[in-house]
């Protein structure tokens, strides 16, 4: 792995990299949120879609993903916040690509053993950049990734901010207005409004957002010795379910929405573990982490000029058993389900004519329905609403089904059950009823809407 000082930079391939930014979990210590901004050739994103972080976790553009976080072990273990990219698919427009990331309730003077590391797919180190000498700063622009002759490179930046991910994000041209006002009390009473004559006093002075290359005092990286071992090698554990945000974004940063809350009887994203990527082309299996527990995990998988993209599970032998995934479009970004067994790591067959990307993660990264959800073609939905009746609409050529998948009613025979909600061809509106909360797993061609019957 080359480590990198402040300001090096080194040539990196132009195809799907892993991006980790790695700490030591220390009491105490606030927590590390990373996030990725795309930049034109002026230094500036293009719009809000372009800061991709844990509330907005995947580019339009399918180029970039905030992948997740591992959970926290003991005092002294590694812990680490994860990014995916491809370089070979970033859009023209875009010139840089910048790993930045923010604390919330402290500062990263408080972080230790903090640095950035770059691996391939397969684990290989490509580059490895640590940050010391951290003391007030709240935001960090770790390194960037940029065009450089055709290709891309990499490079260390180690520059801290004061003002969080909303002064970072505001530097680069993010509008972030600030919250809304508290509401007064019973019987609050207005101060009163000075008035000035027409032509008084001086014009207030315009709030200009800092450029780029005025940033607080940076901080400077220091060596430690050898890199610790590559990113791949480490046990870094499980990344969370997805937090709420914090106070620093407003309509400028999206959200989602999550509605109703789950009860605890169905819980689906309390099962997490470290995403993982695989790639391959044509028919090959896939042995996954054997760390990943019993349950269900999220399946994603992207494949472009296929004639078909198929994923089945195996059963103990490595023999295809169940269809999780048909689909025949020429290009293909799919979200399925997987049932990982109790007593085996999950393995999976999966087959299409071109390169493949299939990415296996915690539940906490589906879609979740609150009243109202329209998607594209294959999709899988968690549904965690009460017992009631589903209105379906579909727009495609092609069959249109929809399956549930909830939890067992005989937990001793099964470890899930699942019910055809909805089997129909083409042009469709159709309702299905709902027992109750459970995962909805759509596959079409086409456009679809979903919504609660009132």
């Amino acid at each position: 792995m080359t480590q990198l000082s402040e300001g090096a930079a080194l040539p990196v391939p132009a195809q799907a990299l892993q991006v980790a930014v790695t700490w030591q979990t220390v009491p105490g210590a606030p927590e590390v949120d990373v996030s990725a901004l795309l930049l034109d050739g002026g230094g500036r994103v293009r719009g809000d879609a372009d800061l991709v972080f844990y509330n907005h976790t995947e580019h339009p553009s399918g180029a970039v993903r905030h992948l997740g976080k591992s959970a926290p072990g003991a005092p002294g273990s590694a812990a680490a916040d994860w990014l995916w990219l491809h370089l070979a698919r970033m859009e023209r427009e875009v010139d840089r690509v910048v790993v930045a990331a923010s604390v919330d309730g402290g500062s990263f003077g408080q972080v230790r053993g903090l640095d950035v590391r770059v691996t391939d797919l397969s684990g290989a180190p490509v580059s490895y950049f640590a940050i010391g000498g951290a003391t007030t700063e709240t935001a960090f622009v770790f390194g960037e990734f940029r065009r450089r002759e055709g290709g891309w490179t990499f490079r260390a930046v180690g520059r801290g901010y004061a003002s969080g991910l909303a002064g970072l994000a505001t530097d680069f041209g993010i509008v972030v207005e600030p919250p809304p006002a508290p509401i007064p009390g019973p019987g609050y009473v207005p101060p009163p409004v000075p008035r000035q004559a027409p032509g008084y006093g001086a014009p207030p002075t315009p709030v200009h957002s800092r450029p780029y290359g005025t940033p607080p005092t940076p901080v400077h990286s220091q060596a430690y010795g050898t890199p610790p071992t590559p990113v791949h090698s480490q046990p870094y554990g499980t990344p969370p379910t997805s937090r709420p945000a914090r106070g620093y974004e407003t309509a400028a940063l999206p959200v989602p929405s999550h509605g109703h809350v789950a009860p605890a009887v169905f819980d689906p994203l309390s099962s997490s573990f470290r995403p993982s990527v695989h790639q391959g082309r044509g028919k090959e299996t896939v042995h996954c982490d054997p760390a990943i527990p019993p349950g269900w995990a999220l399946l994603e998988i992207e494949s472009y000029h296929s004639i078909s993209t198929t994923i089945e599970s195996c059963d103990a032998h490595g023999r295809a058993e169940d269809f999780l995934l048909m689909a025949y479009e020429d290009d293909v970004r799919a979200r399925t389900v997987a049932l990982v067994p109790p007593d085996r790591p999950l393995t999976l067959r999966v087959d299409a004519d071109t390169p493949w990307t299939l990415r296996v993660l915690p539940l906490a990264h589906a879609r979740r329905f609150d009243s109202h959800i329209e998607g594209h073609a294959h999709d899988l939905v968690v549904y965690d609403g009460p017992p009631g009746v589903l209105d379906f609409s579909h727009h495609g050529e092609s069959p249109f089904t929809v399956h549930q998948h909830t939890p067992p009613r005989e937990p001793e025979y099964d470890a899930e059950d699942q019910e055809l909600l909805v089997d129909e061809i083409g042009e469709v509106r159709v309702s299905a009823p709902v027992t109750g909360p459970g995962l909805l797993r759509i596959s079409g061609d086409g456009p679809w809407k979903c919504a609660m019957r009132r």
